[in-house]
């Protein structure tokens, strides 16, 4: 799915079509990019928070094809994500309860 997710977005960039929306995110550069993966994270969470399956669904799709298009503008590849994921699979994570912040 991602694989198919990003390879549209290559094919987009490379052979751009007019009305496309991936080819108005690619015209409209990096930072608006950007702006649309933020807004469809925090969609994501707000409908996690809201236990709405459907609405989950539709956001972390929408996620999914905005970090594609990221990956494509930014030149990151699948195979470096991958990448990156192999190289933790088996790992002991080093992330540990943090003390509770008493002083503000």
């Amino acid at each position: 799915m991602i694989e198919t997710l990003y390879k549209e977005a290559q094919n987009r960039k490379q052979y751009p079509k007019e009305g496309s929306y991936t080819n108005y995110l690619f015209d409209k550069g990096l930072d608006k990019i950007l702006k649309k993966v933020g807004e469809e994270a925090t969609e994501v969470v707000i409908a996690a928070k809201n236990t709405d399956k459907d609405e989950i669904a539709n956001e972390t799709a929408d996620v999914l094809y905005h970090l594609a298009v990221m990956l494509v503008e930014t030149g990151v590849t699948l195979d470096d994500v991958e990448a990156v994921l192999q190289s933790r699979q088996g790992k002991q994570s080093n992330v540990h309860d943090r003390k509770k912040i008493t002083d503000y």
